[in-house]
């Protein structure tokens, strides 16, 4: 109870961000006689790379499970932009009906890279030695893709709004496009019992 009104501070920081970055974790939980699994749920808000003045911070929410009824009641007061993995639970969030307002949702291109990356690790591969799965090129060739994506974010960090998205309709749209044509061609010619 002691630390209640730094947090609070905190907390109204973070809520009164634009955008806010939101994920989830898990985390053991002492329980009755054992252990159980629960989850730390992290916003962040970090204005540095669109070139914002206000110190970053990071809030921290804990639960017992992962039902969608907690970020609704994190973020209940939160408007602008949520940029987080695909978890259904903050579908309610982007509603259209949703008072204050909808949120914005902002996917995020790591949550994305993450499966084509363990698919092409080959430093984590070598490790493996002969128990190693085949380092799949599809996979491969997606994680070069999404890291050009990255190359152009680290290159337009802390420029203007207007400038930012210049650089991203100028560079990073192609690239997306090309790795949309490319992923749906790609996709056609894997087998139904592919693992890659």
């Amino acid at each position: 109870m002691a630390l209640k009104p730094i947090h609070s501070l905190i907390e109204a920081h973070v809520l009164a961000a634009e955008r806010l970055h939101g994920d989830d974790t898990t985390v053991p939980i002492l329980a009755k006689g054992k252990t159980d699994t629960g989850r730390i749920w992290t916003y962040v808000r970090d204005d540095r790379p669109f070139g914002g003045l206000s110190p970053p911070e990071a809030l921290f929410y804990a639960s017992r499970d992962r039902r969608q009824e907690h970020p609704e009641r994190h973020l209940t007061t939160l408007s602008g932009i949520l940029q987080a993995d695909a978890y259904g639970g903050y579908n309610p969030l982007f509603k259209v009906d949703r008072d204050p307002a909808p949120l914005r949702q902002a996917l995020c291109w790591a949550h994305s890279r993450r499966k084509f990356f363990v698919l092409a690790d080959i430093a984590a591969n070598a490790k493996r030695g002969s128990k190693a799965a085949p380092i799949s090129p599809m996979a491969l060739e997606a994680v070069k893709r999404i890291d050009a994506l990255f190359d152009v974010e680290r290159e337009i960090i802390g420029l203007a709004a207007d400038q930012r998205l210049e650089r991203r309709r100028k560079d990073s749209q192609p690239l997306a496009e090309e790795l949309h044509d490319w992923l749906r061609t790609e996709r056609v010619k894997l087998s139904r019992s592919s693992p890659h």
